[in-house]
Formats: structure tokens, C-alpha cells, sequence
């Protein structure tokens, strides 16, 4: 956990995006730490997946600046956020629904025996050994992932993440197809990865588990920033209201005008 003093590992400032006249942010801030979870919340069309997507160079803000580790980036592309150590799981979560969980863990970075033909045998092992160390029960690795349940590919697409390294990790509604069994598991994985000090971004409409796994939160409304506090200072009642008054608040400017 952070105290006072250190930096954020992740800072963005007075962030704007605009889609021709729909203004997705407008003079965003968000700040994320090592060795914590930040969580953040709105509702439908506020603006986070744009935000992420400006972390991981899927898009390229109008304004602003993004800190990593004390770099300053106006914009950045996806070869560059992976390279200051930013991992994504959308929620689409980028699976090639043909291959198999090796095939998707080791997409792109495939290992190879004699220099030309693919080590099935070396991906296929590995994987086994990645999932067993996250505690993620696939029966059979071999089966194509439209064959496998939703809970199982979010489960794969969060494997994928871990194996390509980094240590600032962003998830979108990870658990959103999970069952409670593997819900547990995977909010144990982003207590262990909490543990290596990683940074963990977290996007949830689930405020109860919000509050369960998260350090602090940050707040957005309409591409805004509302508000950004440690979650043991406050709850899943008063978060509601926060989102609910804004939403009243921003109703009645609306109605005003």
C-alpha cells in the first residue's frame, strides 16, 4: 500500500477526448499506485474504457499528459505502453476463439524448436504449469475456446496477461462471466499480484466486490472526474450515492439550461 509520500506509478493529467462533438473525457485525472488496486467506477458512458484504452495507446487523447514510472507521455502507442510495463484485459478479452489455451497464451510470441517449426509440446506444457500456479481449472487445454465456458476464457485472458509480464495491470469487469468459485480465484490472484507490489488497475460495476479487493477509488461522471478517496474511508452505500447524487446533479444543470 502507498503512504502519502510515494509517487503514483501511474498519473494522468487534465486528459481530454473528444468523438467529433460526444466529448468522452473532459479534463480527466487519475492516479494509480504500486502495490495496490484502483478502482474505477461510473456508469455506462462515463468515460472509462476510453480512459484505459488512452493508457494502453488504443487511443490518442487531445489533451493532456500520462506519467508512467516518472515519464512523461502526451500520447502513446501500444508498443510503447507495453514497453513501460502496461497489460490489458478488455472485455472482449482478445481471444482467438480457434486456438486452443496455448495457442492464446503464446499468440505472437510463439517458442520454436530448430528455428522453424512451433514447440507444441513446450507451449502446451507451460501453459499447464501457468494455470496451475494461478489456480485456474480448465480440464482440457486442448479444446478450442468457443468450446470453453465464459468464466473459463475471462479466466484464460487474465492467464495471457500475467504470462506476458509488466507489473501495471488493467482489468475491465474481469469477473463478469465468472461463477463465485472462480470469482474467489481470481480476486485471490489480484491479492498475490498486489503482494509483488504490481500496480492493478480495476473497471467494475460490482461495488461490493469494488470494495472488497480495492485500495482506493476514483470516481468519474460524463468523462469527468468527480471524486478520488481510499476505500476504507468510505462504502458501498455512500459510493452509490455519490454516483446517484451526481447523476441528479448533472440532470438539473440539463434541465437549467
Amino acid at each position: 500500500m502507498s503512504t502519502d509520500t510515494q509517487k503514483p506509478i501511474v498519473e494522468m493529467r487534465h486528459v481530454k477526448k473528444a468523438f467529433g462533438y460526444v466529448r468522452a473525457l473532459e479534463d480527466m485525472n487519475f492516479s494509480a499506485y504500486a502495490g495496490e488496486v484502483t478502482a474505477i467506477v461510473g456508469d455506462n458512458g462515463s468515460g472509462k474504457s476510453t480512459l484505459i484504452k488512452i493508457l494502453t495507446g488504443c487511443i490518442k487523447p487531445d489533451a493532456g499528459e500520462i506519467w508512467i514510472k516518472g515519464k512523461c507521455f502526451f500520447s502513446l502507442t501500444v508498443k510503447q505502453s507495453m514497453k513501460e510495463g502496461v497489460t490489458a484485459v478488455y472485455q472482449d478479452l482478445a481471444l482467438d476463439n480457434c486456438k486452443d489455451c496455448a495457442g492464446n497464451i503464446f499468440l505472437g510470441r510463439e517458442l520454436m524448436k530448430y528455428g522453424i517449426l512451433l514447440d507444441h509440446v513446450q507451449m502446451r506444457r507451460k501453459t499447464e504449469e501457468l494455470l496451475r500456479s494461478l489456480h485456474i481449472s480448465i480440464p482440457d487445454i486442448t479444446q478450442p475456446v468457443e468450446k470453453m465456458s465464459g468464466g473459463q476464457r475471462q479466466a484464460l485472458a487474465i492467464a495471457r496477461a500475467v504470462y506476458a509480464g509488466g507489473d501495471i495491470f488493467i482489468f475491465d469487469e474481469p469477473t463478469s462471466a465468472m461463477g463465485m468459485k472462480e470469482t474467489a480465484r481470481i480476486m485471490k490472484l489480484f491479492m498475490e499480484l498486489k503482494k509483488e507490489g504490481k500496480t492493478i488497475i480495476l473497471i467494475s460495476h460490482n461495488l461490493f466486490q469494488v470494495f472488497d479487493i480495492s485500495d482506493r477509488i476514483c470516481v468519474i461522471h460524463n468523462g469527468r472526474f468527480v471524486d478520488s478517496f481510499l476505500t476504507k474511508d468510505s462504502s458501498p452505500q455512500k459510493l452509490h450515492k455519490l454516483i446517484v447524487e451526481k447523476e441528479e446533479e448533472l440532470s438539473d444543470e440539463k434541465m437549467a439550461w
